[in-house]
């Protein structure tokens, strides 16, 4: 099957400009293609996952792929979907950022032998000189244009730095540079990029007169058409000292119903079929498939032993209600501590405000039990045997001990 038709039957493709020629080109030709990411934190989020998929489905087909890090985007920062201007980040952090990517992305990327290739735009964009940079790339921008853009367009109000205005004409340079550099013949990345990859687009088909092309897929989003990626904790991590093995289980196993044929195409590499048979089912049986999917998520992004684990911490909990080593663990320092700061302190809640909701809404358990005084104190005698479980809803546990 040709990768395109592959991306489309996973639910992954958007756009592409001219898609038949790109998809013969990819039916004929090893190609090299790119898709950047801003490093912005110090790890990569279940929302990036969805890039990483793709880049390994290309590669799978033998394609070679380019994991540009934005060392240098990232200091000005994409406006596209944003309220205000991203806050400013030292050189110092942004190259520990990229450098924690550049890890993770390893674990899913082969870039031994020439199959993978991994780039930071840092080399390219931190020493660019203003007025070669303005006269050779800028002439081939229309501000008016750039300005009827819904990535611009929606800030000019609450106002636009031209700072942030120049973040088009960085990553547009970044295809240019990447075509000189590798013969780079692609760009991909999520449909919210559409604007920008197409800037660069443009520009290398000006200015080297050859055929380049651009894709997008689609973004991972919930039920109501928000992004996917957030718990009561934050953002999603692929770092496990950021979002645990667990939570991570529980994440993916809590998700929508509706969602999960659509999960298990893009986020797993079960077989189509299986994938849509799972997201068929109903009723109680829906469970049985979001407990793949969380199974199949964690193993491709922690392994499959940590994947088992997690799955037999769940089930012991869900099926047995007992307690299990592999369950996440918060220990607790001597003395009493009131629920509703205990729910607060383990990230259950943002405010006791909101942990005093949920224990009178009967959504907390204690020990199996539900509580609804939210003056309950918790101290020695709430622990059975050395431990004490804290249960948010049906799916969500954490395993309390003591110092």
């Amino acid at each position: 099957m040709n990768i395109i038709d592959e991306l489309k039957e996973r639910g992954y493709f958007e756009q592409a400009t001219f898609e038949d020629e790109l998809s013969e080109l990819l039916e004929k030709e090893r190609v090299k293609f790119y898709i950047g990411f801003d490093a912005t934190a110090d790890s990569l989020t279940i929302g990036h996952f969805i890039q990483i998929m793709v880049m390994m489905r290309m590669q799978k087909h033998g394609h070679i792929p380019i994991a540009l890090l934005g060392g240098g985007t990232t200091m000005i920062g994409d406006p596209s979907g944003r309220n205000d201007m991203r806050s400013l980040m030292t050189e110092e952090t942004i190259d520990e950022n990229a450098r924690r990517f550049q890890e993770q992305m390893s674990r899913f990327l082969d870039f031994s032998d020439g199959n993978g290739i991994i780039e930071n735009n840092k080399d390219w964009l931190r020493n660019l000189n203003f007025l070669e940079f303005a006269r050779d790339i800028g002439t081939h921008f229309n501000v008016n244009q750039m300005l009827n853009l819904d990535i611009y367009k929606n800030r000019l109000e609450k106002g636009l730095t031209y700072f942030e205005l120049s973040y088009m004409l960085l990553q547009s340079y970044d295809y240019l540079v990447l075509y000189d550099k590798h013969k780079c013949k692609l760009q991909m990345g999520g449909s919210d990029q559409w604007a920008n990859i197409l800037g660069g687009y443009d520009l290398v088909r000006k200015l080297r007169d050859d055929k380049v092309y651009a894709m997008t897929f689609k973004l991972l989003t919930k039920a109501d058409g928000t992004k996917m990626g957030k718990s009561q904790k934050g953002a999603v991590w692929l770092d496990e000292n950021k979002t645990s093995v667990n939570e991570l289980f529980q994440y993916m196993r809590n998700v929508e119903d509706v969602k999960v044929c659509e999960y298990l195409l893009m986020l797993t590499f079960l077989d189509t079929e299986e994938c849509k048979r799972l997201g068929a089912l109903e009723g109680e049986k829906i469970n049985e498939a979001k407990e793949i999917l969380a199974y199949e998520v964690c193993k491709i992004i922690h392994g499959e032993e940590k994947a088992k684990a997690a799955l037999e911490a769940a089930r012991a909990v869900f099926e047995k209600g007992i307690s299990s080593e592999n369950m996440d663990t918060f220990v607790l320092e001597e003395g009493e501590i009131g629920l509703l700061d205990l729910l607060t302190k383990i990230g259950f809640t943002k405010s006791n405000s909101e942990a005093r909701r949920l224990v009178m809404g009967n959504a907390i358990s204690v020990n199996r039990e539900k509580v609804t005084d939210p003056k309950l104190l918790i101290d020695d005698n709430s622990f059975k045997e050395g431990e004490l479980i804290l249960q948010k809803g049906k799916k969500n546990f954490v395993r309390i001990v003591r110092r």
